[in-house]
């Protein structure tokens, strides 16, 4: 069953996933602490570049089926127009100022 953006636990997690959903990119980037990373797959890359061709310019949208570790670990539904549907994991690091410094992708 999917849980509803709005009732995710952590706020910047529930963020990040309604920009996403709403195809936001500033509200997105604004979630983003300076010099935040990521990885997809186990790899490092390049954050900005990612976050356009697998976000925004090809309408990414989550569906989230499980939060764990305080709402910082989600097993979502990723779709977007490159790839379809698939299901993936998400983890989270949030700095003291609640932003995000690193999120991390895969393949679930």
């Amino acid at each position: 069953m999917t849980i509803q953006t709005t009732r995710l636990r952590d706020p910047a997690v529930r963020a990040f996933v309604a920009a996403v959903n709403n195809h936001d990119r500033e509200s997105f980037m604004e979630l983003l602490a300076p010099g935040a990373t990521m990885t997809d797959d186990g790899s490092d890359r390049d954050l900005a570049d990612w976050v356009d061709r697998e976000i925004f310019s090809s309408h990414g949208h989550m569906e989230v089926d499980n939060e764990s570790d305080g709402g910082r670990s989600l097993l979502a539904r990723y779709s977007n127009d490159t790839w379809g549907e698939m299901r993936t994991r998400w983890s989270f690091q949030v700095d003291e100022d609640g932003r995000i410094t690193r999120f991390e992708t895969g393949q679930a």
